[in-house]
């Protein structure tokens, strides 16, 4: 079945419904966008929907994870060409109870949605659900997985997760500084104090180890099973961690540098140099090879094994494990400690299965839940406690905390 008719002059405007459904999911879309895809639909015709599919595509999609978006929405309104004209109607209907959900929550949102008349004011939304929420609202965007968001909880999130704070404490470093505690004499120190009394020794300075604010690394897992945490957590970790030294890389089926992204003060200014910068995102994980390319090209990035590394993934890894085993033992001998952020932990029965998530269990210092706002807000309490937590402790899972001590 074809979307619209042609003859009848109806396939502009399925074309304009397609891309305002579009953008209510939010996928960034203009209307010179929407021209060239008119253009572009009048050039290849109808009778063939892969090539309808790929023409549209190619002009009204600009990034990876908008992809999938787009093929959800085509796909249903190839389906049912009515719901395009109902979509420039802006009378969109509603998902069926007897459909199952597996249509991502950006998109059942646009197909669900009522907008108002064109010519209005547009509105943001979020701000004025973030005025306006209730308790209830609070609560359940607190401790929803970031996975089922939908478009306009989405954004509110994003920008909610940028005012958590990551304060992490700092710990005695190798200089020091005379004071009232140490385990040795500051002579220096003492020679002075004797020489502002008179010759007389008050009290004996002691060395003690200055406080230091560890560098970070933080790898962060951009594949298809973490395209909705990938984007809440480079916004969350740009602002929660600008008081330490850190070194930002995102990791599928390639090892990407985000360093120079990190480097901007905006955090919108960086995720848009991070999507530039990132040609695999939503596809495949091969934490192996990314971290021979780390330890081959970026390991200065190590400081002196005082960094502490923050390894965000499901574990749901396709390359070689053996590969993947020798990489991870590297990683933990130049690290002080490495912590596995893991969004599955929000499952109940989870337990690391898969090869990939085998090996960094194996090998992690320890492993936290990621998945919604309320375990972004206590990461680094959790940290801290972890931590203080002896190396050579056995780990074993807290399933009240979600986490492993």
């Amino acid at each position: 079945m074809k979307l619209g008719d042609a003859r009848s002059g109806k396939l502009p405007q399925n074309i304009v419904g397609l891309g305002r459904a579009l953008r209510r999911a939010g996928v960034p879309i203009d209307s010179q966008g929407m021209a060239l895809a008119i253009e572009a639909a009048s050039i290849v015709g109808l009778e063939r929907k892969d090539d309808l599919h790929a023409a549209l595509g190619t002009v009204l999609i600009h990034r990876q994870q908008d992809m999938e978006v787009f093929d959800q929405l085509f796909s249903a309104l190839f389906r049912n060409p009515e719901l395009a004209q109902q979509l420039l109607a802006q009378m969109l209907p509603k998902v069926r109870q007897g459909q199952p959900p597996s249509r991502k929550a950006r998109v059942q949102e646009a197909l669900a949605a009522t907008s108002k008349k064109e010519g209005g004011p547009r509105q943001e939304s979020e701000i004025q659900l973030d005025a306006a929420m209730t308790a209830s609202d609070r609560h359940r965007l607190q401790h929803a997985d970031f996975a089922t968001l939908n478009a306009s909880e989405f954004r509110l999130i994003e920008r909610l997760v940028r005012d958590i704070p990551l304060s992490l404490a700092p710990v005695p470093g190798r200089r020091t500084r005379a004071g009232t505690r140490g385990q040795r004499p500051h002579w220096p120190a003492a020679m002075q104090q004797a020489g502002r009394s008179e010759g007389e020794l008050l009290w004996l300075p002691q060395r003690a180890r200055r406080p230091q604010v560890l560098p970070l690394l933080v790898l962060v897992d951009i594949s298809g099973s973490m395209e909705r945490y990938a984007r809440l957590l480079l916004a969350f970790l740009h602002q929660a961690t600008r008081a330490h030294p850190r070194s930002v890389f995102a990791f599928g089926t390639d090892l990407s540098d985000l360093r120079p992204a990190f480097k901007h003060k905006d955090t919108d200014r960086m995720l848009e140099e991070a999507n530039t910068r990132i040609s695999d995102f939503a596809g495949g994980t091969r934490l192996g090879a990314s971290l021979t390319t780390l330890r081959e090209r970026h390991a200065r990035c190590l400081v002196g094994r005082r960094t502490m590394v923050l390894l965000i993934s499901d574990g749901l890894d396709t390359g070689a494990p053996e590969q993947l085993q020798s990489e991870v033992q590297w990683l933990k001998r130049h690290c002080r400690q490495l912590f596995w952020l893991n969004p599955l932990l929000r499952f109940d029965g989870y337990a690391p299965l898969a090869s990939g998530a085998q090996v960094l269990h194996q090998h992690a210092d320890g492993m936290l839940a990621v998945h919604n706002l309320s375990k972004l807000e206590d990461l680094a309490q959790a940290i801290s406690k972890l931590m203080k937590r002896s190396s050579h402790s056995p780990i074993s899972f807290d399933r009240r905390n979600s986490s492993w001590t």
